[in-house]
């Protein structure tokens, strides 16, 4: 991967982008322009990325290779952050007077752009211009953020975080994108019936699954909207999150949106039963027991499944403390499933919050995969390969 750093104050910013991009295990060449150089040294990001860093077109390089030509050859991706206004109207017009510009024209690799910059300057009819020319040429674009801006203006031109451009570049080119053209709905975590207004009823779901699985369908290309409950994860990069609250909201969340969706997979642990009424108060405690008279919620999967269209794909999720694999089964068939994950809750590293998972899918036509105890993530995958075969 090759990283193109312009001058900008966000400049600083892109250390961690090399420095996860490491983490992540990527090969990270890092170009640096004149004036990135004022403001990051070249001694940062040769130490960050372990590789020497390309800043002169004149240079000599380490071995013997026509620089920018060999940097170009190497780049699984191009990114450039900042991407100050000056850099993006060169490259929206083909001028190549500095080793970044010369690399970007010499690549056919995937082109990822961070811009930043004032927000007069972001907005500005030139600008935007540029951008779109570049856009629809086939460059991508990490959407500046809006905020406090280092000249002491507030507005949009802030840099991506570091986190969400890394995020970016993963999709671009992580995945076979297999999904491509495909909308993917997931739902995820724990739905709350509230009692009065600070009490409710919950469980121990926290939503890493479901998660995971709208990470990896983005990952490959596809559409995806997540719907789920109160959660600190954060939605996935480019996934469409709808935070909801009761199951009756994730209900209507869900069925306004399956129309459009070619696989839904099922993976929120959203409660049967919710009070027949709310306290529009807090319950005061008393010396006298108290009983809540519950209603029985709406059943989203069997929803999904009674009116599921031709061609689509329906994922179901079960969780049982005994008979997993047959309630299971009754389950996939009751609820018109395609597969249904029978999540383990006693296995060692599975359960509610666990990073791994221990699960049997089993199939409509009768067969079962069983794969081993891995990571959500790599769980993920599975799930959706499975769902793709079902088409």
């Amino acid at each position: 991967m090759v990283v193109g750093v312009c001058g900008g104050i966000a400049a600083y910013k892109v250390v961690e982008v090399v420095s996860r991009l490491k983490k992540l295990g990527a090969e990270v060449h890092v170009i640096m322009t004149e004036s990135a150089q004022e403001f990051v040294g070249e001694l940062t990001f040769r130490t960050m990325s372990q590789n020497p860093v390309a800043t002169d077109m004149f240079g000599t390089p380490a071995r013997w290779e026509v620089e920018h030509v060999s940097l170009a050859q190497k780049a699984d991706l191009f990114l450039v952050a900042p991407a100050t206004a000056n850099t993006l109207a060169k490259m929206a017009y083909g001028i190549a007077d500095n080793m970044l510009l010369t690399t970007y024209l010499a690549t056919r690799a995937p082109v990822l752009i961070a811009p930043a910059m004032n927000k007069n300057m972001y907005t500005h009819p030139v600008t935007v211009e540029n951008m779109k020319k570049l856009s629809d040429g086939g460059c991508n674009f990490v959407r500046a953020g809006e905020g406090f801006l280092a000249c002491g203006d507030v507005g949009i031109g802030r840099m991506a975080e570091p986190a969400e451009i890394v995020d970016a570049a993963v999709n671009l080119i992580a995945c076979e994108k297999d999904l491509a053209g495909k909308r993917v709905l997931v739902t995820a975590g724990a739905t709350q019936e509230a009692i009065d207004p600070v009490r409710f009823i919950t469980n121990h779901s926290s939503g890493k699954m479901g998660v995971a699985i709208a990470r990896a369908a983005k990952l490959r290309g596809a559409e995806v909207v997540l719907v789920h409950g109160k959660s600190s994860l954060p939605a996935p990069y480019g996934v469409e999150a709808v935070c909801v609250g009761s199951a009756q909201e994730m209900c209507d969340a869900v069925l306004s949106r399956a129309p459009k969706c070619d696989i839904i997979v099922k993976a929120a642990a959203v409660a049967d039963y919710a009070p027949e009424s709310v306290s529009t108060q807090t319950i005061k405690k008393s010396d006298a027991d108290l009983s809540i008279a519950l209603k029985r919620n709406p059943d989203i999967l069997e929803s999904l499944g009674k009116n599921k269209l031709a061609g689509q794909v329906l994922v179901g999720f079960c969780m049982e403390t005994q008979d997993l694999l047959a309630n299971a089964q009754k389950k996939l068939e009751k609820k018109n499933c395609d597969l249904m994950v029978a999540n383990s809750l006693t296995e060692p590293g599975a359960g509610f919050g666990c990073d791994t998972n221990t699960v049997t899918i089993l199939k409509k036509n009768g067969e079962k995969l069983t794969p081993e105890n891995m990571s959500k993530e790599a769980l993920a995958h599975i799930i959706l390969s499975e769902a793709v075969k079902c088409k």
